[in-house]
């Protein structure tokens, strides 16, 4: 069978085209060796059970390796301590039955807790078990379980952390697991925001022994290239695997599901079409634009588990909002619980201290849904909406007619506005004004090292053709050249000639209009300088 890009489920390498995970595995396998005990939580779809299938193989040699899945146990063994015992015994037992050099008393004593039929088992019963099998296993037994935080809402899975750590505080006495490895979204650590108000006395969890994970899981730009090598030698595309990596990763930061998926569209759906007639054709930047816009509007279960937790946590919803409209800087600071909230769940990343959104997809996703909530109520959505086609000429997107538009409808809504109200809401309020000029045709999203309370470039894909329009506030005319300056910077790392600057004026004897200023052999299409007319 063919191999394929994967997007469901656990990745296998006889199957799917994947990165090289030995990297990352000899890492975990060093605080393996050195018998830490430490957990994976990462957000929803970010490769934890493939590492954790990919370690228990890497660990069969020098382990003795249980590897669990919570969610293979139903919600009644969590209800009391005899089924949870009954429930981990009944899948240890699954998972150990074709392994080799499994001590017979080890499974006589785990079949006895699961059949007693009239004994009701108690966790030491089972780490009792669980001390004579490391005592008399040829190996050390390593302890896997994935999808903890099934469990987490539950005093009984307290219970078994406690134990846990109790066998680990008490490992020079009492023969135990050499490592415990759990996996999970929300951080075990700290459970609190899996639990109700009514249940403080479960705020700290018994989980203090782990080991913090450092081993970056996302995949580098090498890596990424790494797997498209083994594309590249299956299907002989031609393609430059090295700029196709970086542009992968520019565009996903390494998001392991976000990076697969836009390698399975350019594979699937982008290539043997009207506009690429063959893979080779697909596997370019143009192509890969295209396979952006795919992603960015389907309402897979990654996207829609994220929007869920902004219903589930509302403070989340005023951070994002600011981060991406305002240019706020927000400090990275992990002991706010919404900044760590926002981290946990994926949103957002630490860079230098400073909270970013964690790579240009979410960014896309996200302010498409902000956008999306003021359609029926913004006037400006409207304004951009009215007789659209004047603003694509033979196919191809006039930006400068959709600053002059933008201007007059600007300035005829929201002219005698409060100064604050605008810085805050201008660059909203152009996107509002652009969504339904590229609507089902094109894309657009916000170079992030140029997002900040004074300006914000502005990076539109439409029809394979990309436009550079700087959104900023007035600042003065030195500020405004100064700007025009890094436009035109930025104007040569994007190859284009031809860049557009939105400058919000807040001078109420400004004049309106858009005019074009020459910078060597660059042209800027420019609104908001003075003496504009």
């Amino acid at each position: 069978m063919a191999k394929y890009f994967n997007v469901n489920g656990t990745c296998k390498p006889n199957m799917h085209y994947m990165v090289n995970l030995e990297p990352k595995l000899k890492k975990i396998k060093v605080m393996i060796d050195n018998g830490q005990y430490f957990t994976i939580n990462r957000a929803r779809q970010y490769g934890k059970t493939t590492i954790l299938r990919a370690l228990s193989e890497y660990l069969k040699h020098d382990y003795t390796v249980i590897s669990l899945d919570f969610q293979k146990m139903s919600s009644s063994d969590f209800e009391y301590e005899s089924a949870f015992v009954r429930g981990l015994a009944r899948e240890i037992v699954k998972r150990i039955r074709h392994t080799p050099d499994i001590p017979e008393q080890t499974e006589h004593q785990l079949l006895a807790l699961i059949n007693a039929p009239l004994k009701q088992p108690k966790l030491a019963e089972i780490f009792d078990c669980f001390s004579d099998w490391c005592e008399s296993s040829s190996k050390p037994i390593v302890l896997l379980i994935d999808e903890v935080d099934t469990a987490a809402n539950n005093q009984i899975f307290l219970d078994f952390l406690a134990q846990l750590r109790a066998a680990y505080l008490d490992n020079d006495i009492t023969p135990t697991f050499q490592s415990v490895i759990l996996a999970s979204v929300y951080d075990i650590r700290n459970i609190r925001r899996k639990l109700r108000p009514d249940e403080e006395h479960k705020m700290n969890s018994p989980w203090n022994i782990a080991a913090k994970f450092r081993v970056n899981m996302s995949f580098s730009p090498e890596e990424i290239a790494g797997m498209l090598k083994e594309y590249e030698q299956d299907h002989r595309t031609g393609m430059d695997i090295e700029t196709m990596s970086a542009l992968i990763y520019a565009r996903t930061s390494g998001y392991p599901y976000l990076v697969s998926s836009l390698c399975k569209y350019l594979d699937e759906e982008i290539a043997d079409t009207a506009e690429f007639p063959d893979k080779g054709q697909a596997w370019t930047k143009y192509g890969l634009i295209e396979a952006e816009k795919i992603l960015v509007t389907d309402n897979n279960t990654l996207f829609q588990s994220l929007t869920a937790k902004l219903s589930d946590y509302p403070e989340l919803r005023y951070v994002l909002h600011d981060l991406l409209f305002t240019g706020r800087p927000i400090p990275y600071v992990p002991q706010n619980p919404y900044i760590d909230a926002a981290a946990m769940f994926g949103f957002i990343k630490n860079d230098n201290g400073t909270a970013v959104i964690s790579n240009r997809i979410f960014e896309s996703v996200l302010y498409n849904l902000f956008i999306s909530e003021e359609f029926a109520t913004s006037k400006m959505y409207d304004a951009g909406n009215q007789d659209r086609n004047q603003f694509v000429v033979n196919g191809h997107l006039d930006v400068r007619r959709i600053l002059e538009k933008f201007v007059e409808a600007f300035n005829h809504l929201y002219g005698d506005a409060d100064e604050t109200f605008l810085e805050d809401t201008g660059r909203r309020y152009f996107m509002l004004f652009l969504k339904p000029i590229i609507n089902g045709t094109g894309n657009c999203y916000v170079e992030p090292e140029t997002r900040n309370r004074e300006r914000m470039d502005l990076v539109i894909d439409y029809r394979g053709e990309q436009h550079i329009c700087e959104l900023k506030i007035w600042r003065g005319n030195a500020y405004n050249e100064r700007g025009e300056e890094q436009l035109s910077g930025y104007l040569d790392y994007f190859g284009l000639k031809k860049g557009y600057m939105l400058s919000f004026n807040f001078n109420k004897k400004k004049s309106i209009g858009v005019k074009e200023v020459h910078l060597g052999d660059r042209v800027l299409s420019a609104s908001g300088r003075p003496g504009f007319n």
